[in-house]
């Protein structure tokens, strides 16, 4: 009896299949949505999360984690103060130290931040699950005056190698105070990371001690410095301090003695955080955004659930022939509600289905684009344990409402079906 009513059920939808087609696919655009919102969710805070990899600690001066973060790996805001370069030295060369990477910060191009660093920093440097940089096009810093730009630097100003640019002082877009007197020649284009790192400039430290020859006052003066004027072992290019830096450490059991050991440092107040702990606690700070997009995903489910209700219950009336006829056949009132519950269900599995089809198409299509583009590599996987059971309570919620047409079908007698209505 009841391989009779599925195979009943199968042929009713396909009967009315425009309407029933209808249903599965506005339901299926509700799932892709709650899907994709979810995937992105989660593929963006993993990305956030994995902004830089492989760092084990990040020390700048006394100041908030976030605050540190946000200057040193995504260039927001500025520091309180510098780190001395004799401290960095004498840290990065305990012996729990396995590498480091000096930056500093200071200037902008076209209001895209300049980082002053070493050819530690192509080495050494991990984002998303421990990727090391690679380049588009060109190389790394090899003269005093070369530059090494981000991919969405080349992108937005339309730069490429050889090309020259002018750095100048502070972080604004607009600056009257530009190093005109020694110009940058750009020698490489990192490939697209997604991470701040596509929007920065990159020089040698050395480089961003001669662009300011003649500012140790702080206060701009008309330089006649040309870059034939300078060679790398310039006693003017002596390094006196840098923004912050990134340490990796020989082993990760260390990573809690040696942030103890920064912290409690005598000679300058300095600290050091963990980045992946600093990122986290900064991600709860977007967190409302994530829940705000979840809940309009969950109620564009519940107007498409909604709408496959008004429909049911709009083809039951005009149903109700049908029905008195598999009464009159001896259909029982029991077997007429499992049947409206079938159909329900069948729509609802359709539609889920059809909605992680075109889920997994859409993310196939767009993979390719985010790389080339933003560096952004959606992984394909099996839904999780929180989207399955997000399509089981769709499931669970598409048999809830089933039984409201299901009730009024039950409900419906012989002679009702039958009655000629005027």
């Amino acid at each position: 009896m009841h391989a009779n009513i599925i195979s009943l059920a199968v042929k009713s939808l396909r009967f009315r299949k425009f309407s029933a087609g209808l249903t599965v696919f506005s339901l299926a655009l509700s799932v892709m949505l709650l899907l994709s919102v979810d995937t992105i969710r989660l593929q963006a805070k993993n990305n956030f999360i994995n902004t830089i990899a492989g760092t084990d600690l990040i020390v700048g001066s006394r100041s908030g984690s976030v605050q540190l973060l946000l200057y040193t790996i995504f260039h927001i805001g500025k520091a309180t103060n510098n780190v001395s370069w004799q401290s960095y030295k004498k840290i990065s060369r305990h012996p729990r130290v396995a590498w480091s990477i000096p930056i500093a910060l200071g200037d902008s191009h076209r209001g895209f931040r300049v980082v002053g660093t070493t050819q530690d920093y192509f080495k050494y440097y991990r984002y998303q699950k421990n990727k090391p940089l690679g380049f588009d096009q060109g190389q790394a810093l090899v003269n005093l005056f070369d530059a090494v730009i981000g991919a969405g630097v080349a992108k937005k100003l339309g730069y490429a190698v050889g090309d020259d640019i002018i750095l100048a002082h502070g972080i604004g877009k607009v600056s009257l105070n530009e190093h005109k007197n020694l110009p940058f020649k750009i020698s490489g284009i990192l490939a697209p990371t997604g991470s701040p790192v596509d929007d920065s400039i990159l020089i040698s430290l050395k480089a961003l001690a001669a662009i300011h020859i003649g500012w140790e006052s702080g206060v701009a003066i008309e330089s006649n410095v040309s870059a034939k004027d300078l060679s790398p072992d310039d006693p003017r290019l002596a390094i006196k301090s840098i923004t912050a830096f990134l340490l990796g450490l020989q082993s990760k059991h260390d990573i809690f003695s040696m942030q103890r050991a920064v912290n409690d440092y005598k000679h300058e107040p300095l600290l050091a955080v963990l980045p992946t702990i600093t990122l986290l606690e900064l991600w709860q700070v977007v967190s409302v955004i994530e829940k705000t997009l979840m809940l309009i995903a969950g109620l564009v489910i519940l107007i498409g659930l909604f709408s496959m209700l008004a429909i049911m219950l709009t083809n039951l009336n005009a149903r109700r022939r049908e029905i008195a006829v598999l009464r009159s056949v001896g259909a029982s009132p029991r077997s007429i509600l499992l049947l409206i519950i079938l159909e329900t269900e069948l729509l609802v599995a359709l539609g889920i289905s059809l909605g992680l089809i075109m889920l997994y198409a859409g993310l196939l299509f767009a993979n390719p684009v985010l790389a080339a583009n933003i560096g952004i590599q959606i992984e394909l996987s099996a839904p999780t344990l929180f989207q399955s059971t997000i399509l089981a309570g769709i499931l669970l919620a598409g048999l809830i409402i089933s039984l409201i047409p299901a009730y009024h079908a039950y409900k419906n007698t012989l002679q009702d079906g039958l009655t000629v209505r005027s």
